[in-house]
């Protein structure tokens, strides 16, 4: 049967019987992968009255431990969005009474970004269901399937220097 980007190659083979066009049927089948992941994630934080960003930053705070704040530079660099786009999201996310900006008097330069209690009760309820319902986007791959995807995309992210959250 085949998928779009095998559609894709053969229409390249025919046109340029010549050229090796393999590199395409990777980035072409993660791309388009990307893109329907974005889709079917959107969906489901829809479900939830959340855009999908918003439960990447609240749970991003989550992940960060006791007191469950981080700096705009940190939450930037896990984003990695532009600086005024974070300042934008924990405007908003602010607004909704899901984080709180933390101001120290000692440095107020340093304002970190804190989860309410509201935004904490949400990601404990959103990121079991969050998990299985990735879980379902991938039920077709089997453990072993699986494992070697995961050390697979390990390895191109690593070579892309990919490898850290800061």
């Amino acid at each position: 049967m085949g998928d779009a980007v095998d559609a894709l190659l053969a229409q390249w083979a025919r046109e340029r019987p010549g050229l090796d066009v393999w590199p395409m049927g990777i980035v072409g089948r993660i791309s388009r992968l990307s893109r329907l992941f974005d889709r079917e994630l959107k969906e489901f934080f829809a479900k939830h009255g959340l855009e999908h960003w918003e439960f990447d930053v609240l749970a991003t705070l989550r992940r960060a431990g006791p007191p469950y704040e981080l700096t705009a530079v940190a939450l930037l660099r896990a984003a990695m969005v532009t600086s005024g786009a974070i300042t934008n999201r924990i405007d908003r996310l602010e607004a909704r009474g899901l984080v709180e900006r933390v101001r120290d008097a000692r440095d107020r330069r340093l304002v970190p970004v804190r989860l309410t209690p509201r935004g904490w009760q949400i990601v404990e309820e959103l990121v079991a269901l969050h998990v299985a319902n990735e879980a379902r986007l991938l039920a077709v791959l089997d453990v072993e399937d699986r494992d070697r995807l995961a050390g697979t995309l390990r390895a191109l992210l690593e070579s892309l220097g990919d490898t850290s959250l800061e």
